[in-house]
């Protein structure tokens, strides 16, 4: 597959389809994680001379009053002071302003169009991957590269679209992301050890069904943990369990048996807030009134003979209720113990990378992907739209 490097960029107006959807409070950023993983790919063009265009969505835009509050205005603004190349936004997606902008581009500048999903205000043109919105931010550029790990499952406009029409290839991002997950999904070196967590079954079952085949072992834990806990037969008091799930949590622990590793003690409460008492519970002594909320430390020992001699570690969903220091010690623990192993440590995005990223443990693991979906999808071993179109193409503008 084509990536930045295969394409002679000076002169060349390239348009780079980022992931900047990052978490927005009160119109500033609170995580920029993604905002700094796309600065290597942007940094590439602009030193080789390229006019950049950047498209990236940020939200979901439902209502014109979104259109504040979604603004990619303050990624500009971030992405302005990180850059050494100068770095314009213009407050449209498309019309004469935008091409008169691009127009008076020079060799190294970045312009920065406003969000791609405004354009789902009518008739959810960019979300559903509108032919016409696709022609036309194609006629913007010569050259496309798709750098957004994070919708690569998604066939968008500003995605899958585009690249019909431009000559494409991937960013340095979404190579990155593609080579170090590939190594859960293809050939992974044994033992092969998968951490699932999150809230929902539901969210898992295909990726369990993929990943049961293939890793040796697979540890449980976070709220999905109680529904299987409740399948196995154990009293899971008020916890969160999804009761359409456990037929298909029956058939996982009957068919992989020898794989699947459950939870021996939860941490518990009454209530899930920041004033909640933690308490330890043997999986069979949970309370009537009792919420799991993280793994126990019996629990975490258990864990880590496992995961000690892991060559390599997948972990996708969180281990316990993290946003509340009285449930994230699990999460925490496990990332020490992964972070002190000698395999390959993968972390599948979303909550899971946040975790990593915010207890510190960035640099000691070998990836934390930038995209939740995506990175299931391929944990699912799904095709990526997004890489799909690029891969296949042999179409000229």
């Amino acid at each position: 597959m084509k990536t930045i490097k295969n394409f002679d960029l000076e002169g060349q107006k390239v348009i780079i389809r980022c992931d900047l959807n990052v978490p927005m409070k009160g119109g500033k950023i609170i995580d920029d994680n993604r905002i700094l993983e796309s600065l290597e790919t942007l940094k590439y063009a602009t030193e080789q001379g390229a006019k950049v265009i950047v498209l990236s969505h940020l939200g979901r835009v439902k209502t014109k009053e979104d259109k504040k509050k979604y603004t990619l205005r303050p990624i500009a603004d971030r992405l302005n002071k990180l850059l050494e190349s100068k770095v314009t936004f213009v407050e449209n997606t498309k019309g004469e302003e935008v091409e008169n902008a691009i127009k008076q581009m020079k060799p190294k500048e970045i312009i920065v169009l406003e969000n791609t999903r405004f354009e789902d205000l009518e008739g959810n043109k960019e979300s559903e991957n509108d032919k016409n919105l696709a022609k036309y931010w194609a006629s913007l550029g010569d050259i496309f590269i798709n750098d957004a790990f994070g919708t690569a499952h998604r066939t968008h406009a500003s995605t899958v679209g585009i690249a019909k029409y431009l000559p494409s290839g991937i960013g340095l991002l979404m190579e990155r992301e593609v080579k170090q997950l590939s190594k859960a999904t293809t050939k992974p070196k044994k033992p092969y050890v998968v951490i699932l967590g999150g809230s929902k079954v539901s969210d898992k079952i295909d990726v369990m069904k993929f990943l049961c085949k293939k890793a040796d072992y697979v540890l449980i834990g976070g709220a999905m943990a109680m529904t299987f806990l409740k399948a196995a037969g154990f009293n899971t008091g008020k916890s969160s369990i999804e009761k359409r799930k456990i037929d298909f949590c029956i058939e996982m622990l009957d068919k992989y048996s020898n794989k699947i590793v459950l939870p021996i003690d939860i941490v518990t409460s009454t209530e899930i807030n920041k004033n909640a008492t933690p308490k330890t519970r043997f999986i069979n002594e949970i309370g009537e009134d009792e919420i799991g909320l993280d793994i126990g430390p019996r629990t975490i020992k258990v864990f880590k003979q496992y995961l000690d001699d892991a060559k390599t570690i997948m972990w996708n969903g969180p281990l316990g209720y993290f946003e509340i220091e009285q449930f994230a010690e699990g999460t925490r623990q496990i990332l020490e113990i992964i972070s002190k192993t000698k395999g390959t440590t993968l972390i599948g995005g979303g909550e899971t990378a946040s975790a990593a990223i915010n207890m510190g443990y960035q640099s000691k693991l070998s990836h934390i992907s930038t995209g939740g979906g995506a990175s299931l999808a391929m944990l699912e071993g799904k095709e990526l739209p997004a890489l799909k179109v690029i891969d296949a193409k042999k179409q000229k503008k």
